[in-house]
């Protein structure tokens, strides 16, 4: 670190000391996040701050034989622990289950110190914890009882997220490129060295994650690309294939923007009745506790859905210039509000029958807000569908991630996946586990 670095960032950090004691200190929200989901949720008027409000639990984990809380009719079981960061699971033919281990690479430059403060708050949650960078194999013991065996499956991965299988090709997004192995049946190890199909954009990498979805013919590969800023503050040549889904030739590995202005997709999935695409995305910051919700939306060929220059359909951020009225007016409003803040990270349509009571609709974790007290997220609800639409207010599935206090962070829910006796699988990232969610024995 050279003289000027040492510089700035020891004015980085004074800066911080002195704003540290207002982190926490912010207004709280008016709005439960119940209230603000469905097809029309309330939108407050935005706030400035000089720092946004940032509240997290302490990191304490999953001790002795603690879990997270089901619904009623429902059990739950741990089946695998500590693994690095599990981020996304992915069920095999076989029945093996693939564990994707990641985390951000820290790369993104520190510039501001809302960013330092930010990123020390986030890390004393647990979630900044280290990724394995690799994909784990689990496989179920014979008699089915206890934690299943586990296998370190691919190694020497760059901050992955996103995996799908098509056929015998297995794909796996890192945050900078997609990588693609042929898939032989049975193996614990990876055999196959793999070959990059394609690259993903990951220069400064403000949202690294790419969530990943084959379309149901296999020919094509949709990935989410989140913005590089929280709303373009870094400027929009820095956006080039940002804040949309491309969506990816899995042969060729040519690629194009498929929906563009959402601004952090994190799950995708294509919805069995409709046939259609749809997503979940994480929405800006630092305009209120209340805003913005995060969502859950088909996506539209060639539809923009506003970011940066506005939210929810057509209402402006001001903090964006210059604006681009001609875009705005194009905004498609999100399907169904989740939110604000719950982080939502994970989506899985449901279509077993272990679990009829959730058939017909959508599964979704929520990774938990860092800046809203009270807190918001850190559950996994479900959304009922019909006619290929959400049709009603979302129900709490797993719950108890977090003390009652709000003080303490056992764990927090991303990737899910329906096994093949359609039990649900968790991946919690801070707990460092894979838990599974059957109906309760009689």
């Amino acid at each position: 670190m050279n003289k000027h670095e040492r510089t700035r960032r020891h004015g980085l950090v004074l800066a911080a000391a002195l704003l540290l004691a207002l982190a926490g200190c912010g207004e709280k929200a008016n709005l439960a996040p119940s209230q603000q989901m469905g097809e029309n949720p309330p939108l407050p008027r935005p706030k400035a701050y000089l720092l946004p409000p940032m509240k997290v639990p302490d990191f304490a984990g999953w001790q002795g034989d603690a879990r997270p809380q089901v619904a009623t009719g429902l059990q739950i079981e741990k089946i695998a622990s500590g693994l690095m960061h599990p981020r996304q699971v992915l069920v095999l033919p076989n029945q093996d289950v693939l564990v994707v281990e990641g985390n951000g690479p820290g790369e993104e430059a520190i510039t501001t110190p809302k960013q330092l403060i930010a990123g020390k708050i986030k890390n004393q949650s647990g979630k900044g914890g280290k990724g394995g960078n690799r994909v784990t194999l689990l496989r179920r013991k014979p008699g089915g009882g206890g934690e299943w065996d586990k296998f370190v499956y691919i190694e020497k991965l760059h901050s992955p997220f996103g995996i799908a299988l098509v056929g015998d090709a297995l794909y796996v997004a890192n945050t900078g490129n997609i990588m693609k192995y042929r898939y032989t049946p049975g193996e614990t190890k990876m055999s196959d060295p793999g070959t990059e199909l394609g690259d993903l954009p990951s220069t400064v990498n403000h949202h690294w994650t790419k969530a990943m979805v084959a379309s149901p013919d296999g020919k094509y590969l949709y990935v989410g690309s989140g913005s590089n800023s929280n709303a373009g503050e870094n400027g929009l040549e820095v956006e080039y294939r940002r804040a949309a889904v491309l969506e990816v030739d899995a042969a060729t590995g040519a690629s194009r923007v498929f929906a563009s202005g959402i601004r952090n997709p994190t799950g995708l999935q294509f919805e069995p009745q409709s046939g259609k695409l749809w997503a979940i995305a994480n929405e800006r910051d630092e305009i209120g506790a209340d805003l913005v919700p995060d969502y859950l939306t088909s996506v539209r060929e060639h539809g923009f859905y506003g970011w940066p220059y506005s939210y929810y359909g057509q209402h402006v951020d001001d903090r964006v210039r210059p604006q681009r009225p001609d875009l705005v007016k194009k905004a498609i409003v999100p399907d169904y509000a989740l939110g604000s803040h719950v982080a939502a990270l994970g989506l899985l349509f449901y279509t077993g029958d272990a679990l009829p009571q959730y058939k017909s609709g959508a599964f979704i974790s929520e990774h938990g807000s860092w800046d809203r007290a009270p807190l918001s997220g850190y559950k996994v609800v479900w959304v009922p569908f019909a006619n290929g639409m959400p049709s009603g207010k979302a129900q709490d599935v797993v719950t108890g991630f977090h003390s009652a206090d709000e003080k303490h962070l056992f764990g927090a829910p991303v990737g899910l996946a329906q096994d093949a006796d359609g039990a649900l699988l968790i991946a919690d990232d801070v707990g460092d586990a894979v838990w599974r969610v059957t109906g309760a024995r009689r």
